[in-house]
């Protein structure tokens, strides 16, 4: 990508529909169908089968939350890249939440969004890859902004009028989140190297003994970092590194 490449603004068009099964499922639908311009994003009011990682299903109450996906054009882009986008848009939403919490929030191992302990979002990042070549990503964000009651069945969910006391357009702060979205795809694109301390700047217990998870092994850990090509870093346990999916957090 060269330097004095124009970066299309992700949300132009930001195209709203009403009630959807996944975001990501439809904007990957566009996508197979035909052209879609470069930063096109999809806003669902409601989403009945929202994903997020490893097949768990994103529960949200319809108008509560901001449920989208970005269509981001990475034709050219070599395929080892693909974290660096996970970290790119990561960072976007947690620039987004930030602005509005007193209290700490952060970025969860591989791409969750976390508010004091508790997630707030979460991120699914699907590709179009063709032989060797990256041609689309669709980058589905997730995050809770006037929900206050919770399924069950969810894991420490909080949402940002939890934390604040206040109530949020949501649809003006999916906008807000477009705009971060396009400062960080144009980082991601022209300086992704500057991604990967930013990330780790705000990594989710970064020096803090947590407690993991390998196949049926219970374990403590310090995390270290998290690298470029996704892995995380840890010290004092039996491995010391770990692709997404080898791994899952424990949660006390």
């Amino acid at each position: 990508m060269l330097p004095n490449t124009i970066i299309p603004p992700v949300g132009q068009p930001f195209i709203e529909l009403i009630t959807v099964d996944s975001t990501n499922n439809y904007a990957m639908a566009q996508l197979q169908q035909g052209e879609v311009q470069d930063g096109t994003v999809w806003f669902a009011h409601s989403q009945t089968a929202g994903r997020g990682q490893r097949g768990r299903q994103w529960l949200s109450q319809p108008g509560k939350n901001i449920a989208l996906s970005a269509a981001l054009n990475t034709n050219g882009l070599a395929v080892s890249r693909q974290f660096y986008l996970s970290m790119a848009v990561a960072l976007a939403t947690h620039d987004t939440i930030s602005k509005y919490v007193n209290s700490e929030s952060c970025v969860k191992w591989p791409n969750d969004i976390y508010i004091n302990d508790r997630k707030a979002g979460g991120i699914l990042i699907e590709n179009i890859i063709r032989g060797d070549k990256w041609q689309w990503a669709v980058a589905g964000i997730g995050l809770n902004i006037n929900q206050t009651e919770f399924d069950a069945g969810a894991l420490r969910p909080v949402s940002l009028a939890q934390v604040t006391g206040r109530q949020f357009d949501v649809q003006a702060l999916a906008r807000e989140l477009c705009t971060a979205l396009t400062r960080r795809y144009e980082q991601f694109l022209k300086k992704h190297e500057q991604l990967t301390d930013e990330y780790n700047a705000v990594l989710y217990r970064r020096g803090k003994t947590v407690r993991l998870k390998r196949q049926n092994i219970v374990f403590d850990a310090k995390i270290k970092e998290v690298t470029p090509d996704g892995m995380l870093h840890v010290e004092g346990a039996m491995w010391d590194a770990f692709a997404f999916g080898e791994v899952e957090w424990v949660i006390d």
